[in-house]
């Protein structure tokens, strides 16, 4: 190992790469429950030409590497099962151009996603995917991250117009085009994103952005079940308002938020919803999902244009899993994520509770239910090998609910290690194909091994 880590330290700088072991320790790990593994070198390249020169040496040596970016993934991507280099992009952090005109960015894959919309706010843009982390850009695309705007703005791999990648033999290739629409070629783009660092490592994204609306309007809605939370969300997608968010939280998991941010919402099934346009369209679609909420049983609705008081809203939902964790003391989260289709929803999740409260685990629900995507938070004592198992249990469960209703294992999370085991059966045949490209762009395996893959 001390051999290649002087290789490394050649190619880039003695001190952009380290075997210090508390920063291979802080590469060891991301915020799932995982099992943490030491890389045996952190590398921090500069520059695209530093990332071909590493992948290069690497692919010759048949040294395993993982790109990094916050650890922020939740099923152990970024973990390196392997050892090997942990290629950290923090330092690849720039916003490259601004092409307000062609709605269009430029940037790092170490950029962060609060980074690039405080670049565009002078622009009167912004970025549109809000995972909830402060994720890097290229973190995101590797997992095809989504998240609450998803149901308006499409998920990652909507956005990406263009991909600067580095191949496992050093090679650069970009994977679109500045253009809005192309017929020329294989779907690149869709290829890579979502590849989780198993094809190649992002070092320029060209993504997609939006004019910043006229108006926000944001709202909470209570109903008395979870069934007649669905069938509201139902109601507002079948009536074509143009909804920009519309989650679940269900009742445990109200409580746990009123506990930790001091809040008194009714603890009950809730509906966060907001609504982007001008004014006077954006009035007549909250009264319209106000008549259409309340006949489908809604027991309290509010609304909220000023900032301060959306954001503090929106605190709820996005703070759900921090106040689980601090109910939780000790404990490590564990999150579910599985979409199904928009009409198999309420009965996924209703089966899910069901599911839950016959275990001796307790779950909390919540989802971009727009979407059909859907979490349950499970808190976790990783030494207790009964409650391990029986979280495995249920989220095995869940997830073969989903798949057998036409969904997938994972709607945002990405597949990782966690839901390796699942893709045969998910894609079929399809599975071989995957397998194919990942040994022609890959034959040797150095990239992100363990992850995606099985065979």
């Amino acid at each position: 190992m001390v051999d290649y880590v002087k290789v490394l330290k050649s190619l880039l700088a003695e001190d952009r790469v380290t075997i210090n072991h508390t920063v291979l320790e802080q590469h060891s790990r991301d915020e799932s429950y995982h099992t943490p593994y030491l890389p045996d070198v952190v590398a921090f390249p500069e520059s695209k030409e530093e990332v071909s020169a590493l992948l290069k040496f690497a692919n010759e040596q048949e040294i395993p590497v993982v790109a990094f970016g916050l650890g922020t993934s939740l099923e152990g991507n970024t973990i390196p099962s392997n050892g090997g280099i942990s290629l950290d992009m923090s330092l690849m952090n720039q916003v490259i151009e601004v092409r307000e005109k062609d709605f269009l960015v430029k940037v790092q894959p170490g950029v962060t996603r609060t980074q690039l919309n405080k670049a565009l706010k002078k622009y009167g843009l912004f970025f549109s995917v809000d995972p909830g982390a402060d994720a890097t850009l290229g973190g995101m695309a590797a997992t095809n991250a989504s998240g609450t705007t998803a149901v308006r703005y499409g998920i990652m791999r909507d956005q990406v117009r263009d991909l600067e990648v580095v191949l496992a033999n050093g090679e650069i290739i970009h994977t679109g085009s500045l253009a809005t629409k192309s017929s020329s070629g294989l779907h690149l783009n869709g290829l890579f994103v979502g590849s989780e660092g198993t094809l190649g490592v992002f070092t320029e994204l060209t993504l997609k952005v939006y004019g910043i609306p006229e108006e926000i309007v944001a709202g909470r809605a209570s109903f008395p079940s979870v069934k007649r939370a669905l069938s509201a969300v139902n109601g507002i997608m079948s009536a074509g308002i143009p909804i920009a968010r519309i989650e679940l939280v269900d009742a445990r998991s109200i409580t746990q938020v009123n506990t930790y941010m001091n809040k008194s919402y009714e603890e009950k099934p809730t509906l966060f919803l907001e609504f982007h346009g001008n004014a006077a369209g954006l009035a007549q679609d909250v009264e319209f999902a106000k008549d259409i909420v309340r006949d489908l049983g809604c027991e309290n609705i509010t609304f909220e244009t000023d900032s301060i008081a959306r954001n503090e809203l929106w605190e709820a939902r996005h703070k759900l899993a921090y106040a689980l964790i601090h109910s939780s003391p000790g404990k490590k989260l564990m999150s579910t994520d599985v979409s199904v289709p928009l009409h198999e929803l309420s009965e996924a999740i209703l089966n899910t509770r069901e599911k839950i409260d016959r275990s001796k685990v307790e779950g909390a629900i919540a989802g971009h239910v727009g979407d059909g995507n859907y979490h349950v938070l499970f808190m976790l004592d990783l030494t207790d090998p009964i409650e391990v198992a029986e979280a495995k249990r249920l989220n095995a469960e869940i997830v073969d609910y989903a798949l057998s209703r036409g969904g997938t294992c994972t709607g945002e999370h990405g597949v990782g290690i966690g839901k390796r085991i699942y893709q045969r059966r998910e894609h079929g045949n399809a599975y071989d194909v995957m397998l194919a490209i990942k040994q022609v762009l890959d034959p040797k395996g150095i990239l992100n091994p363990g992850k995606i893959f099985m065979d």
